[in-house]
This record gives C-alpha cells, structure tokens and sequence, in this order.
C-alpha cells in the first residue's frame, strides 16, 4: 500500500446508489449525511453548483470527525445536476414539477455533472473536480411518465431519473461515464485519489465467501 496506515473513507451522502457504486467496486465506507441546506448556493451554471454543494458537504462532515489512531481517514462529498436547455436541474419539487420536467426532456437530451470532493481529514489536503456525461432521453408517453412519477423515483434523484433503477428504460444512451449518471464516478475518483498521493487499490476490500466478513485486501 502507497500509507503505513489503513484507509477509512466518510461518504458525505445519504444517496444508496453512490454507497452501492463504492461497494460493487471494492470499497466499503462509512455513511455521515452532512446535512447542508443546498439553496444557500446560487449560481447559474451547472458545474460550479454541484463541485460547490459536494465541497460543502464534505466540509460539514469534516468538522465532526476527528483524526483516529490507527487508520487514515477520508471523506468525499459528491452532488449532482442535470443541464438541460439552459436551465439546472436538481431534485423535482413534487410530482407536477417531475412530469413537466419529463414532458420537457423526453426525446431529447441533457448534461449531467456531479461534483467530487474528497478531503485527508489530516492536514485538510483535498483534490476536486466535475464529471459530466450526455444523457439522451427515449421519447416516452404520457402515460409512461405518469406511471414513473407515480412510483416516487423521480422525485429523490437530481434531474428527475435514474439509469440504475425504474428510469433506466427510459435513458436510450449515454455519452460518458454512467457512474457521473449515478452521482459517483469511480475513474474520477482514483484520480482524486492519485492527487493526495493513494492508489484506487488502497481502498479495496474483499468479502470472504457467504458475505460474512470484510477484510481488507492484502
């Protein structure tokens, strides 16, 4: 390993689908949801609000960490947005807002950026940056976008889908890393990692057969 010390890493998010994006490639991580109000940023454009939003939640969940004997630990702070037609997209206000944003997208398309921030909780090092990836939407029915938004998904993910649940059927490609889509991606996030000096591989851990432990790996 490139540190003496074994690597913890703080996922700023209460979002399943980054925890589970973390876990599927070998990470386990602790959950802290930072608990920061997103409308005190104001900005018009679309990558400077979400790499500000992740900066900001990372921050939150720093401040309530302390640096433990024994391991080195991280937190990454992440937050997404949908670009479309000038506008910015982030959680639906409620179901009318979800089915007019679908009426507006399907069959078109729109850039979803997510901002990473990943802090060394010793001595506050920090690498950041925005991927972002082309979404193009199928040109669903109105009865299919009545049915979607019934479901509740849209209203719990910035841009009103997803690609790893309901919504996937309704994405008909994607230009990019699908993890920017999710709100994590994970060749992003080994550059960050390669900024504070640590491998991807650092982080990896491995479930010994019938899930019943996590080790890290050798």
């Amino acid at each position: 390993m490139s540190d003496a010390l074994p690597l913890r890493l703080v996922l700023a998010s209460a979002s399943p689908a980054r925890r589970k994006t973390l876990q599927a490639a070998g990470i386990e991580p602790d959950v802290l949801v930072s608990g920061v109000d997103e409308s005190v940023v104001v900005t018009d454009r679309a990558e400077d609000l979400c790499l500000e939003l992740a900066r900001l939640k990372a921050e939150a969940v720093l401040t309530r960490l302390r640096p433990g004997d024994g391991q080195r630990t991280l937190v990454l702070g992440c937050d997404s947005v949908l670009a479309f037609d000038g506008e910015i997209f982030g959680k639906p206000d409620d179901a009318a807002d979800a089915t007019r944003r679908w009426e507006r997208m399907r069959g078109r398309s729109g850039v979803l950026h997510s901002g990473h921030c990943l802090i060394d909780i010793v001595g506050g090092r920090r690498a950041e940056a925005v991927a972002s990836t082309v979404v193009h939407f199928a040109a669903i029915s109105d009865q299919e976008i009545a049915t979607y938004v019934a479901t509740g998904e849209p209203l719990a993910v910035a841009g009103a889908f997803t690609i790893d649940g309901l919504g996937g059927a309704f994405v008909e490609r994607i230009e990019g890393d699908p993890g920017t889509v999710v709100g994590l991606s994970m060749p992003l996030l080994r550059r960050l990692l390669a900024d504070l000096d640590l491998r991807i591989t650092d982080m990896w851990t491995k479930v010994a057969p019938g899930n019943q432990s996590i080790e890290p790996l050798g």
